[in-house]
């Protein structure tokens, strides 16, 4: 292990971070955090990559995908670890991503016992909500919970 202060030894930043070694390589192959191997092959990071391995969690945590986080973090400079101030930038450029999130899953509460339309026709409801499996015909997937409405039931005469 280097006793170069300005390094941390993976099992030392696993410990600070409450990550897996596995989740340092991970995120090394991924090319969001880099280090070094010592003259004994042991795994070092730079001090400031505890830093960003608590960004990584922090996005991860707001649902961001690593390959949203990885856009982040290359657009600063010198593959720096985020500044508060970065954080603040980025944080209001993921704030419609967030909204859009919070809407779906919104949207997924509010109708998670009505019809999704699938186009299963498996429900007897389906007949109200999905006739002749209009749904379908507009692609694959849960259509009503992709944002598009069903069409409104037919009136039956008496």
């Amino acid at each position: 292990m280097s006793t170069d202060p300005g390094w941390i030894a993976i099992g030392e930043l696993t410990r600070r971070a409450g990550v897996a070694a596995s989740a340092l390589r991970f995120y090394e192959a991924q090319g969001l955090i880099s280090g070094a191997r010592t003259a004994g092959r042991h795994r070092q990071y730079p001090r400031h990559v505890l830093r960003r391995v608590s960004f990584i969690r922090a996005a991860q945590a707001v649902g961001l995908g690593l390959a949203e986080i990885r856009e982040a973090l290359s657009g600063l400079p010198d593959a720096r670890t985020p500044t508060k101030a970065d954080w603040e930038r980025l944080a209001r450029s993921w704030q419609p991503l967030l909204d859009a999130r919070i809407a779906a899953l919104t949207a997924l509460r509010d109708q998670l016992g009505a019809c999704i339309g699938c186009g299963c026709l498996s429900l007897k409801s389906c007949a109200l909500y999905n006739p002749q499996d209009a749904a379908g015909r507009r692609g694959p997937g849960a259509r009503y919970l992709a944002g598009e409405r069903p069409p409104r039931p037919r009136a039956t005469s008496p």
